[in-house]
């Protein structure tokens, strides 16, 4: 089963900043949007930092999709993304991340969002159209067209 955007997202969980923020501040805002939303518990953030010390989670083309070790899965209440765009750039180990796009799956179902958010920012004249977006709501438009 595929799962869509209007499962997953909603426009209150779609952010868009002028600046530039840190890699920790730009995880811990991911996740809280999935908390707020009912997704994940706050002990998630910490699993999210686990995976990231063992393993980078900037997927190239400006994108960064940080989730937690398969060791927070009771800390998933339900599937769900956050979509933040930093047009300052956030320092990910490194690279350039203007997308962080948080991710929680329930059972396996993160293994298809993660395909779907990937195709979408393997196309360059995708990301920035979706760099252009003037509002969340055009950002949120964009993503959900695309049928992440």
């Amino acid at each position: 089963m595929t799962i869509m955007t209007s499962d997953v997202l909603t426009i209150d969980r779609v952010r868009i900043h002028p600046g530039s923020v840190s890699r920790d501040e730009a995880m811990k805002e991911a996740a809280d949007l999935l908390v707020a939303a009912g997704a994940v518990t706050p002990a998630y953030y910490d699993a999210m930092q686990a995976r990231e010390q063992t393993v980078s989670t900037y997927m190239g083309n400006e994108l960064a999709i940080p989730h937690g070790t398969n060791d927070a899965k009771e800390e998933i209440l339900a599937s769900a993304l956050s979509v933040v765009r930093y047009d300052g750039g956030v320092d990910w180990g490194g690279e350039t991340a203007t997308f962080v796009v948080g991710i929680a799956g329930v059972g396996d179902e993160h293994l298809g969002i993660l395909s779907q958010i990937a195709i979408l920012f393997s196309d360059e004249d995708d990301v920035a159209k979706l760099k252009a977006a003037a509002s969340p709501e055009e950002l949120f438009a964009l993503v959900s067209a695309a049928g992440v």
